[in-house]
């Protein structure tokens, strides 16, 4: 429908899929829209991304020092990314979001699908959908535009931690933790986008979540 492309803004929160050529066909996807985006004229873009484009070992990871992604996915991100901010006709910021909690997503069930012993001692990188829907709000009300931030609980809690205690309110059973001492994982920084928007989070630490919750 045409009639979609009419407006001066659009937001973009398409994932990649878990296929082996993600690499190829997201950004494929994402370059598809920009002759629609130009055609239009839509002055504004906002990118839903993810801090998969983050190595796992990156330590400190803030919006200037994003090198080779781990995953495939964090790869294609990154460039579907780039081509949206590199091109003149609109403006483009992108959002970082980190794993999703609340509403029904039962984080008890987030480690189901691995396998053996989970590092209980990296730090999770987690957000809220309503500190996700309240930072969209903050961007587009405050006009920001033409940036990258990171957008993640300030607070870290780890693995350990956040899903045993997750797996204890959902009387669900909890992984096997063990620890791996040589890497420290990663902590995502939302320091610039706290400071750009003075954003409060609404849940600063997962675990303030979990705290609401008396089942799942």
């Amino acid at each position: 429908d045409p009639g979609f492309f009419e407006t001066d803004l659009l937001i973009v929160s398409i994932p990649p899929r878990r296929t082996e050529d993600v690499e190829r066909v997201f950004p494929a996807r994402i370059a598809q829209l920009i002759p629609y985006l130009e055609k239009y004229k839509i002055q504004r873009v906002l990118f839903i991304s993810s801090t998969s484009v983050y190595p796992e070992t990156v330590g400190i990871a803030k919006e200037e020092n994003v090198v080779l992604p781990d995953k495939a996915s964090g790869r294609a991100l990154i460039e579907a990314e780039n081509l949206l901010i590199w091109n003149e006709n609109f403006k483009t910021t992108v959002v970082r979001f980190g794993g999703l909690i609340g509403a029904d997503r039962n984080p008890a069930r987030f480690l189901t699908r691995q396998k053996g012993i989970v590092d209980g001692s990296k730090p999770v990188n987690l957000i809220h959908r309503d500190d996700c829907i309240q930072i969209i709000i903050g961007l587009i009300n405050q006009e920001v535009w033409g940036d990258v931030f990171n957008a993640c609980c300030p607070e870290h809690p780890d693995k350990k931690e956040f899903y045993k205690t997750a797996s204890e309110i959902s009387e669900s059973p909890a992984p096997v933790f063990g620890e791996d001492s040589s890497s420290f994982g990663k902590i995502v920084d939302s320091t610039k986008l706290i400071g750009r928007l003075n954003y409060s989070f609404i849940y600063p630490s997962p675990i303030d979540w979990l705290a609401t919750l008396k089942s799942f």
